[in-house]
């Protein structure tokens, strides 16, 4: 059974599926005979080809129910890319990224991507940096939290040989569910840190209390998905660094930095958060958010090889030559990669800092706009991501914030509504991630059709209510 069930579920149900994809005669073909209006079936493969004008306009014509990705607020996943990037990418989009003996270059760009992420994250020897690409943070974070696991039971075998103990990972309740995935698939306890009143990430002296002989690491988010704040890294750092000295515990540090970590060290680069602090043992980022890149691509790095076991390194050589590996797939392309070396090349610091003080600047006006309005109460302001979060105002009770999400996703606008964590679920957020690309005149937009939409929303008797199928676990 698909995971996923869209609007075809129904044809499902029924056991046999008789339901075929409506077909323009003008699509077909004029020979042979028929062809012009037999449709292919919807969940079993056709019995003959179709000519490929035929299957682009099917599959074209269905996509076009897709929302518009510019107009997707809910996601922090880049949505628009120089024409010569998407060139670059369609030139490499056969080239299979692991297969390095065959492609050298594109495994050079690779190398040289992480030497240049090594290098903005202030590591020790950047030219020789230990890292690797992946499909996404989220392999990123495995990766990392398998680092820190793998450490933990070798110092765990030297230190209480045959005893059965059981892992454990500090994080705060906001972390992106990758690490919950990771504790999960990896049979490693997570204890997290709950929110407490206006505090909506992890507490830095809350998070050393839960560290024990057994804790592998303390995972902290630069930029939380929930609203858009870093984590005060430095300050978690220091709290473990006296946890050293009172109890001799030694915990590392994971810097979940799959947005921040391109942002801060262009617009905030007084705030230190990364390899300056020897306690960070390992930083990833996704490339295909504030790196600029369409999905996916993710980059993890590790302090040096001592921070990466070297048994987790595979060396294969099936492909030809002998090629280590790192990753929890094998095959996938190296066109995203290509494409953020591209990106790293064309844009350069200057470059980078220009394009994301634009998107701060969007984030932060829209909200203050947003704000004028006098119906919502910011959380943030756009001051740390471009992202901020904001709720209805104390007095407003005739509409809530899945009022206001539901209403504008009919005008085009996906704003994602939802509960925050355990502790605080009382708490309904609106959320607006500003990307590159989401311009100051579509931010104007926004406001105008949030505003046309407040009076009728004001005219409610009360909250229409959450509709469970749609309420949104919003998009990282």
């Amino acid at each position: 059974m698909a995971l996923h069930q869209g609007g075809d579920k129904k044809a499902h149900e029924h056991g046999k599926d008789q339901g075929r994809l409506a077909l323009n005669p003008f699509y077909g073909e004029a020979d042979p005979v028929g062809s012009m209006t037999s449709a292919p079936p919807r969940h079993r493969l056709p019995d003959r080809p179709l000519a490929p004008s035929t299957a682009y306009q099917l599959v074209h014509d269905e996509l076009m129910l897709d929302g518009n990705s510019r107009l997707n607020l809910a996601t922090f996943v880049t949505t628009w890319m120089e024409p010569q990037a998407a060139v670059l990418m369609a030139e490499c989009r056969d080239k299979n990224m692991i297969d390095k003996d065959e492609y050298p270059r594109t495994a050079e760009l690779e190398r040289r991507c992480v030497a240049m992420l090594a290098d903005l994250w202030h590591a020790p020897d950047p030219a020789g940096a230990v890292g690797c690409s992946t499909t996404g943070s989220s392999e990123a974070c495995m990766l990392a939290g398998m680092a820190l696991k793998r450490r933990w039971a070798k110092r765990n075998a030297d230190r209480y040989p045959g005893r059965d103990a059981v892992p454990n990972l500090v994080m705060g309740v906001n972390v992106q569910v990758c690490w919950e995935k990771f504790c999960a698939f990896w049979e490693v306890e997570a204890r997290q840190v709950p929110m407490e009143g206006d505090r909506f990430h992890l507490d830095p002296q809350a998070a050393a209390e839960l560290c024990d002989e057994n804790t592998i690491g303390v995972v902290g988010i630069l930029g939380s998905t929930f609203d858009g704040s870093y984590e005060p890294i430095a300050e978690l750092c220091a709290a473990l660094d006296a946890l050293q000295e009172r109890t001799g515990l030694d915990v590392p540090v994971h810097v979940d930095g799959a947005s921040g970590a391109m942002v801060a060290p262009f617009l905030d680069e007084d705030l230190v958060w990364d390899f300056r602090l020897p306690r960070v043992a390992s930083i990833n980022t996704s490339g295909h958010k504030y790196g600029l890149v369409y999905p996916g691509v993710g980059w993890a790095l590790w302090r040096s090889a001592r921070e990466l076991p070297e048994e987790l390194v595979f060396r294969v050589n099936y492909l030809g030559g002998d090629m280590p590996t790192f990753a929890l797939n094998f095959s996938r392309p190296g066109a995203q990669v290509v494409a953020q070396y591209y990106t790293f090349l064309r844009l350069g610091r200057e470059g980078f800092r220009a394009v994301q003080q634009t998107t701060r600047d969007v984030a932060r006006t829209l909200a203050g706009h947003i704000e004028a309005l006098g119906d919502f109460r910011l959380l943030t302001r756009g001051n740390e991501l471009p992202v901020f979060a904001f709720t209805t105002a104390p007095e407003v009770k005739r509409f809530d914030v899945f009022d206001v999400s539901r209403r504008l996703r009919e005008r085009g606008w996906l704003v994602p509504a939802y509960t925050f964590p355990p502790q605080r679920e009382d708490l309904s957020v609106l959320r607006v991630v500003c990307r590159n690309g989401f311009s100051s005149d579509l931010a104007g937009m926004l406001v105008e059709d949030l505003g046309r939409l407040l009076p009728e929303l004001r005219r409610q008797s009360s909250p229409l209510g959450r509709d469970e199928s749609e309420a949104t676990a919003f998009h990282h």
